[in-house]
Formats: C-alpha cells, sequence, structure tokens
C-alpha cells in the first residue's frame, strides 16, 4: 500500500460507519410505511426513496470530499454570507437536538423497550424518562472522543446490527406474511414522487453534508492529506454505505408490503415492524428487535451528537467541544420525552421547507468546477427554489398562503411537492447570465 492511501480494509470500516450514523430511527420505520401503503406500487415508490434516502446522500457525501476542504457554511456562504451563517445553523439544530437526536431516542424506546414494560411505567411517562437517562448517557460518554468513533462504531456496533437485521429480513423475504395488496389513494395517484418526498424523512440528504465531515476527518486521521484521495475514499466509503442502506430498505419496505394481510394498515413503522417480528419470532423477535432498534438509534445519535457539536465549537470556540456535547445532550434528552408523533409532525414542515435548498447545493457543489463556481449561481438557484420550499413547508405546517393557489396553478409539479424544480433550474440560467454579463462588463472596464 502507497504512502498516504488507506487499503480497502480500511475504506470499508470507513464506509460501515457511515452506514452506522446514517441508519438510524427513521431509516428503520419509513420504508415499513412505504410498503404498506405502496401496495403493488412498490416498485416505483421504492425507487423515489432510494433517491432521496440513498441516491441524494451519497451526492453529498461526495460533493464534501470533492469541494476541497469546504464545509457547508463555506458552501452556503457562496448564495451570501447572512446565509452562510444561518443555514447551517438550521442544519445543525434539525438534524441535532431538535429533531433527529431526540427521535433517536423516541424510536428506540416506544417500538424496543416500551412493549416489556408494565403499564404504568408506559402511562406515565416515567419510564421514557428513565430510558433517556440511559440511552443519552451512554450517547455522551461515547461521543466525548470522536477519535474512536471508527473504531466503536464502524468495528463493534454495525456487525452486530447487520446481522440482526439480516435475520430478521432474510425470514421475512423466505417466509412473506402474504401477498403485495393494493396501494392506498396517495400511491396509486404518483408512486414515485410521494416515495420521494417519503425519503426527506431520513434526514438523510440533510445529514450527508455533517456526515461526509466525519469521513474526511477520519480519512485524515490515517495519514491520508491528498484532495483527490480524499475524494476517493470518501466516493468508495460512500457507495459502500449506500449499497447497504439499498439493500436494507428494499428489504424493510417489502416486509411491509407482505405485512398488510396479516396485521392490517397501521399508523406507523414502528408498529409494523413489531407485528412483523412478533409473528415472524414470537418473543424472541421483540427481543432481537429491540436490540436492531436500540443499536440502530444509539449510533445515530452518537454521530450526530459529534457533528453538530464539532461544528458549533468551531463557530464559537469560547465554548469547549465537552460542554457542547453535554448541552446538546441534554437538550436532545428533554425533547426525547415530548413523544414520537409530536417530534415527526413537527419536524415535517421544516423538513419540507430546507430539503430542497440542500438538494440544490449539493448538486451544484457537484458541478462547481463546470459551473467555476459563479456565486450568482447559487444565489439565484437557492433564492427561487427557497422561495417556493418555504411556501410548502409552511403550508405542511397549516398555514395556506394565497400564493400557494398560483404556485398550484401555473407552476410544474408542484401539486406533486416538486414545484421548486423549475425555479431552481430558472434561477441556474439567471445567475449564470448575471455573472456572464458582470464579467463582460470588467472585462470591458479593463
Amino acid at each position: 500500500m502507497k504512502a498516504g492511501t488507506l487499503s480497502f480494509k480500511e475504506t470499508f470500516f470507513i464506509g460501515l460507519m457511515l452506514f452506522a450514523i446514517f441508519f438510524g430511527a427513521g431509516n428503520l420505520i419509513f420504508p415499513l410505511s412505504l410498503g404498506q401503503a405502496a401496495g403493488t406500487e412498490l416498485t416505483l415508490a421504492i425507487i423515489g426513496f432510494l433517491m432521496t434516502g440513498v441516491g441524494l446522500p451519497l451526492l453529498g457525501v461526495i460533493a464534501i470530499g470533492m469541494s476541497k476542504n469546504e464545509d457547508v457554511q463555506s458552501i452556503s456562504a457562496k448564495v451570501h454570507p447572512l446565509f452562510g451563517l444561518l443555514f447551517p445553523v438550521i442544519i445543525y439544530l434539525t438534524i441535532g437536538p431538535l429533531f433527529a437526536v431526540p427521535r433517536t431516542g423516541t424510536v428506540s424506546y416506544e417500538i424496543g423497550i416500551a412493549p416489556f414494560l408494565p403499564e404504568g411505567l408506559k402511562t406515565t411517562g416515567w419510564g421514557m424518562l428513565l430510558y433517556s437517562v440511559v440511552f443519552f448517557t451512554v450517547t455522551y460518554l461515547l461521543a466525548l472522543n470522536p477519535g474512536k468513533v471508527v473504531d466503536r462504531i464502524g468495528k463493534i456496533l454495525t456487525p452486530v446490527l447487520l446481522l440482526i437485521l439480516a435475520a430478521l429480513l432474510l425470514q421475512n423475504i423466505i417466509s412473506p406474511l402474504g401477498e403485495i395488496t393494493v396501494p392506498l389513494a396517495a400511491y396509486e395517484a404518483a408512486p414515485f414522487f410521494k416515495g420521494f418526498q417519503e425519503g426527506y424523512l431520513t434526514m438523510d440528504t440533510i445529514g450527508s453534508f455533517v456526515f461526509g465531515l466525519i469521513v474526511i476527518n477520519a480519512i485524515r486521521s490515517k495519514g491520508v492529506d491528498s484532495p483527490k484521495q480524499i475524494a476517493k475514499v470518501c466516493t468508495t466509503a460512500g457507495l459502500i454505505a449506500a449499497a447497504g442502506l439499498g439493500l436494507v430498505y428494499v428489504g424493510l419496505a417489502y416486509s411491509g408490503a407482505t405485512s398488510v394481510q396479516a396485521i392490517g394498515h397501521l399508523e406507523n413503522g414502528g408498529l409494523i415492524i413489531s407485528q412483523i417480528s412478533s409473528l415472524q419470532f414470537g418473543l424472541s423477535g421483540s427481543l432481537i428487535l429491540s436490540v436492531a432498534i436500540t443499536f440502530a438509534c444509539l449510533t445515530t445519535s452518537i454521530g450526530l451528537i459529534v457533528a453538530c457539536s464539532s461544528y458549533f465549537n468551531k463557530l464559537r470556540p469560547s465554548i469547549s467541544y465537552k460542554q457542547y456535547v453535554l448541552g446538546l445532550t441534554l437538550v436532545s434528552a428533554l425533547i426525547s420525552n415530548v413523544g414520537l408523533t409530536q417530534i415527526i409532525s413537527f419536524s415535517i414542515p421544516v423538513l419540507v421547507a430546507i430539503y430542497p435548498i440542500v438538494i440544490v447545493l449539493i448538486t451544484l457543489t457537484l458541478f462547481g468546477s463546470l459551473l467555476r463556481n459563479r456565486n450568482a449561481i447559487y444565489t439565484w438557484s437557492v433564492l427561487l427554489t427557497g422561495i417556493v420550499s418555504v411556501v410548502e413547508g409552511l403550508g405542511a405546517a397549516g398555514f395556506e398562503l394565497g400564493i400557494s393557489d398560483v404556485f398550484a396553478r401555473y407552476l410544474p409539479l408542484y401539486s406533486l411537492g416538486m414545484g421548486w424544480i423549475v425555479p431552481a433550474l430558472v434561477g441556474c440560467v439567471i445567475g449564470f447570465a448575471l455573472s456572464m454579463r458582470q464579467s463582460s462588463y470588467a472585462l470591458e472596464n479593463e
């Protein structure tokens, strides 16, 4: 092996680490719900889901690897300096203490722990409170030393998680609970686009901006400094993680699709997987489920706390990394006690508003060299995308604006939740034209 390069084994473990950090609470429950709802339209629905749940996160990691040490702040600053300060904070809060991290604790409790507790502990809330103390204490202790994240997550926790999931999914594939049934209305009308939007709930495309930096730091810690080699390892590790995620998602979606005849349509993926495991394996299935969810959620929680603490420590070094770890972990633990349904409900409008902006930033970063990083393109693409996505986000929160009717009437794909695509392309054209005009004006005045 050449100096400054990594062996495939080292790259593979970094890929496993990335898979483990990506694969958390939402990744386990949302594909199951999609499978039940999509029914016979499962193929198109899962393709849409895989685009936002696997494809775009992979592109996000590759974009960070290719961006020559740029992070989400420097990329966002190409839109506007103020945007470069505010948008990364929104991203880190979204995938950190406000939504994603609390969800890891709540999901692992409500699905993996609560079924084994006495009714008194569950109904009074004491069970969740006690569990959150244990869960987030472990998160805090493991997040204190981020240099060991690769070893702890990639080499220990991930193989255990994969073995448990493999046993569960193989049983569902070999001996499904029933035939695939007809789809629900939303998936019957537009299965691909509905699946695409369901992928938002995993938050993985947003997280890819953050997780890409974890991969880069892990690569550098092993003596690799060449930007070309870093980009290569990021791409390979990202493909390893994407392959693992894709296989698990397809297996979970199929398990959900074949479960309707046996358990009916249930309101969330947590109930679905609990019922499937119980029918397939009895009590042992419930125990397997408990372990799988705990590992999946714990690994994601650790990775997100590490990433958020590192970012805020860089933003304001006067507060130490350990203090940020403690503060963010405490906030996450408190919010987790609100409950899974409430956390998901509060997160949907935010995700609808910011997800298209993140997708546009990832795309522009990937083509940065081709576009010569013309800031006007970033500014106009994100501006027009943001106008539409924020209106959609407000609509998802129950605030219907008059302009929504105008968008629905004249904007292509708006009714499918993809109305931001045309504005993003128009913004790109406007930004390119303005940047060319500015370049021409500068040459004329030299």
